[in-house]
């Protein structure tokens, strides 16, 4: 059933109609009420013993259609009066308003979700839904947590629970209600952020992740929507999260945000002075290695050196199957922005990166750099030029971005080695901090 719908869309319109028209009356008509024919992959439980599930997604991506036939299969049975596993359920919104607006009454709430012979009713005044079959919903906001205290129930459906300003203490509350039944289950739907409750509920075993961008729920778009937000927002920080559905995870202490990140974003690309390529070579090969860090960088030199300016223009970084392949890659962002240099740290790789490099472009102008420090100190200085306002990013350089919000003065606190970061690093030494090259300013020249 899950794949149903696409199946059908995928038949030619000729086949498409018989199979319609081959349908009895009751089957037409309960067609469009069967959530699983239509349903996209994210949108269905999994599978297994799970106690929440977390729907997320980017804005759109179809998450409050999913809490909504979830409750749906929760409280129906499989008759109207029938009851279903599920009697007292808690929906939980940042507001009653919202809780209202959204998840009973909006265009893909409960209300919207039901066929008429299991439409429950709202009861404003009660702020509850009651179905046919007795079951009933109630309506809670998170400002009102102490509200939770007391009542019980064997289902809850939380909506946009990482935006809630009281979200602690409100889950806290709701999981001590969630006590009735079998098997209490809660769905969580939400569009990502850096919340401690939402990262503390992804890590626990007994929650499960389905996830999906924007792009997913496309057929349910309005026109232009995508291309249109896509446009302003795609490639940076703010639209991995709220389109790609992406958590960003800014470390406490970091030497980047995702605020100031954002607020470096330009369109702008002058005419530089000179153009690095920053590498950080990957120790090994295969699908198990690091990636190999490849990150441009164009600088201004005009004025003192304290007034160079420079524009991240690429993040060329790359998971290579061989030494060669990761070579060809540098080769390629050197070639494609006419690039003065390569810069490559040379601590374990030695004079075999260079050998690597002349390999596939003899010609290349190549600086072999030898870290003596750590990274955190090694991106320190780099970090004050972005607070210096020294350093501009184009777009598309979100997992650049997302390992820079990591980094702090204790070393790199996600998963894997910051290859993006040591790149970036590499190149701003290169093209700004070295003293080096503040004494012999190059040449002016034009992309």
């Amino acid at each position: 059933m899950r794949y149903g719908a696409a199946l059908i869309a995928s038949l030619a319109p000729e086949h498409r109609a018989a199979w319609i028209a081959d349908l009895e009356d009751g089957e037409a008509a309960a067609l469009p009420w069967l959530f699983d024919f239509w349903a996209m992959e994210h949108q269905l439980p999994p599978g297994g013993d799970w106690r929440t599930w977390v729907i997320m997604g980017g804005r759109g991506a179809g998450k409050t259609r999913a809490g909504s036939e979830w409750v749906r299969a929760q409280v129906e049975g499989s008759r109207p009066l029938q009851a279903g596993v599920a009697r007292r359920v808690a929906l939980v919104g940042e507001t009653y308003e919202q809780v209202r607006d959204v998840m009973v009454e909006g265009e893909s709430g409960i209300l919207a979700c039901s066929p008429p012979d299991r439409r429950p009713v709202w009861k404003a005044g009660q702020r509850k839904l009651i179905w046919p079959n007795g079951a009933e919903a109630q309506a809670f906001s998170a400002y009102d947590h102490e509200a939770l205290r007391g009542p019980q129930f064997d289902a809850a459906w939380l909506d946009e629970l990482a935006k809630w300003g009281r979200a602690e203490a409100t889950w806290d509350m709701l999981q001590f209600g969630l006590r009735l039944g079998d098997d209490p289950r809660a769905v969580v739907t939400t569009t990502p952020r850096n919340v401690d409750v939402l990262k503390r509920l992804l890590g626990r075993d007994s929650t499960v992740v389905t996830h999906a961008p924007t792009e997913a729920n496309r057929a349910h778009l309005a026109n232009g929507f995508l291309e249109e937000v896509r446009a302003r927002y795609g490639g940076t920080r703010i639209g991995r999260q709220e389109l790609d559905g992406v958590l960003l995870d800014d470390v406490e202490g970091a030497f980047w945000t995702t605020a100031a990140l954002d607020a470096c974003r330009t369109e702008e690309c002058p005419a530089f002075d000179r153009i690095v390529v920053g590498v950080d070579p990957a120790v090994s090969s295969g699908a198990a290695s690091d990636e190999t860090g490849i990150v441009v960088v164009g600088v201004i030199t005009q004025g003192p050196p304290a007034e160079w300016r420079a524009w991240v223009l690429e993040d060329a970084t790359v998971a290579a199957a061989s030494p060669t392949e990761w070579a060809e890659a540098v080769a390629a962002a050197y070639e494609r922005w006419g690039a003065d240099r390569v810069v490559a740290e040379g601590n374990q790789g030695g004079d075999m990166i260079e050998a690597v490099l002349r390999q596939v472009a003899p010609t290349i102008a190549y600086r072999k750099v030898t870290a003596r420090e750590a990274k955190g100190a090694r991106a320190e200085p780099v970090a004050a030029l972005y607070e210096q306002n020294r350093v501009k990013h184009l777009r598309d350089l979100g997992r650049l971005e997302d390992q820079m919000c990591r980094m702090s003065r204790l070393g790199h606190a996600g998963a894997g080695s910051p290859d993006r970061v040591d790149a970036l690093v590499w190149a701003l030494w290169e093209a700004i901090l070295d003293p080096a090259k503040a004494r012999a300013r190059p040449k002016v020249r034009s992309l």
